[in-house]
């Protein structure tokens, strides 16, 4: 399981923070990418304070992936709290259009400025950040309007500043995806390690995959009895998480010699699935309340 004290990446995370205050006078906004899953968890918490004055949109991505129940309480919170953001999906083109749109309404006074001074033709230079793995380079590639970063389903490609210009007049400074040194909240590092944030090779994946089965049996019971065949008994109360975790082993059929489950492909298939969908569009957190 993914412990708080582990250090993830505290020297790339140092060297972004360095990038991004050298970088911030070049541009006009900062766009700050997470996951619509996990909306709290993938939200860098010196984000704030890295924008220093500039206005930020939150562009809470793989929005197809997320229970559509618990975003609209989401956009809600925001709303409330006075924060731009759009949910959006790189894949679908799901709000794309929506967010050229969005970013000349929150630069309206600046852009107004430029008129007057006869700059109405300029380009806007927006610093574009996020942790890795969160759809970012995706969606710098679907705006930019052809593969100008590389993508990988993997956490880390992105390993230095890089401008990436598109043909909606928007410049795009895409910085490296990275995770701050360490985590206050153990659940925070369990949702970046679940939804592929952090590399699996560092992790336990099967204590992961257990630990997915525990979020799964408790919030989305009815999507987890029918992805893998299980019954009301499987999921009993008196059932242990790893139980539920053998049972789907067992109902794939992912058995090795002498019936016992392979708990390694069994692991790797649950966090596999549960990162593409195929179990069903799930939220792993909610919005606070105070």
């Amino acid at each position: 399981m993914p412990s708080t004290q582990i250090q993830w990446f505290p020297g790339h995370m140092a060297k972004t923070r360095r990038l991004m205050k050298e970088s911030l006078p070049s541009v006009d906004i900062l766009i700050n990418v997470l996951d619509s899953r996990i909306p709290i968890s993938s939200k860098n918490p010196e984000i704030d304070t890295l924008a220093e004055n500039k206005p930020i949109l939150t562009l809470l991505s793989k929005s197809s992936l997320a229970d559509p129940a618990f975003t609209a309480k989401w956009k809600n919170y925001y709303k409330a709290n006075n924060e731009n953001c759009l949910f959006i999906d790189s894949i679908t083109g799901a709000n794309i259009n929506e967010i050229m749109p969005m970013i000349r309404n929150i630069l309206h006074d600046k852009l107004a400025r430029y008129e007057e001074k006869g700059m109405s033709g300029r380009n806007i230079k927006a610093m574009i950040v996020g942790i890795p793995n969160s759809g970012k380079s995706s969606l710098i590639n679907k705006l930019a309007g052809s593969k100008k970063v590389k993508v990988e389903d993997r956490p880390g490609v992105t390993l230095t500043k890089q401008w990436v210009p598109t043909s909606i007049g928007l410049d795009l400074m895409d910085m490296p995806g990275v995770l701050w040194p360490k985590f206050d909240d153990e659940r925070i590092g369990e949702n970046l390690a679940l939804t592929g944030a952090i590399r699996d090779a560092i992790l336990d994946i099967e204590g992961l995959a257990v630990a997915l089965c525990s979020r799964l049996r408790n919030l989305y019971p009815e999507l987890l009895m029918t992805r893998y065949k299980l019954t009301e008994k499987d999921l009993d109360e008196d059932m242990q998480d790893y139980e539920v975790f053998e049972a789907i082993g067992r109902k794939r059929g992912f058995l090795i010699s002498g019936g016992e489950i392979n708990y390694e492909r069994t692991a790797t298939m649950l966090l596999d699935e549960f990162r593409g969908g195929k179990i069903g569009k799930i939220t792993l957190e909610i919005p606070p309340t105070d």
